[in-house]
């Protein structure tokens, strides 16, 4: 077997559980909220064709079947957990949720007129949502506080 193909074989087979194992001896198990960002709106944002959307709606789904989440409600308490920010439903109807986020990532960054930078973590939503209802889920940033919004917020649709 190549080298190429032993590669590409172990990097497909990592889980949400693998990393969560550190070896880590002298640095935490987390990093900087501004690492974070810089990969997100400097590296893939930025840098990425068509901001990135398209790489992040893969990146996130994939994440997001891949939590260990067996209910909306823990995708909440999940998203808290990871501190991507403190979400709540704000509306929910038979086929529809809108989920308000606060303290998201992207809080007290500049505002950029016209601006939703947050679809990596709506896709992430959309992964674990998809799993969870067993069937196709739509999650559409619609509102964000880089765009001047008061909160980051998504629309659900089932």
């Amino acid at each position: 077997m190549s080298i190429l193909r032993e590669t590409r074989d172990s990097i497909q087979g990592f889980t949400y559980e693998d990393m969560k194992k550190t070896g880590r001896q002298k640095l935490p198990n987390s990093v900087p909220l501004e690492l974070y960002r810089a990969i997100r709106l400097i590296g893939m944002y930025q840098a990425l064709p068509l901001k990135g959307k398209s790489t992040t709606a893969a990146i996130g789904r994939k994440i997001g079947d891949s939590l260990p989440v067996q209910s909306v409600d823990e995708l909440l308490d999940f998203f808290r957990e990871l501190q991507i920010g403190d979400p709540r439903i704000v509306l929910e109807e038979e086929r529809k949720l809108h989920i308000a986020v606060e303290d998201c990532f992207c809080k007290g960054l500049p505002e950029l007129e016209e601006s939703l930078v947050c679809d990596l973590e709506g896709a992430i939503m959309e992964g674990a949502l998809s799993r969870i209802f067993n069937k196709a889920v739509h999650v559409k940033e619609i509102k964000c506080n880089v765009n001047g919004d008061e909160c980051c917020e998504y629309e659900v649709r089932l």
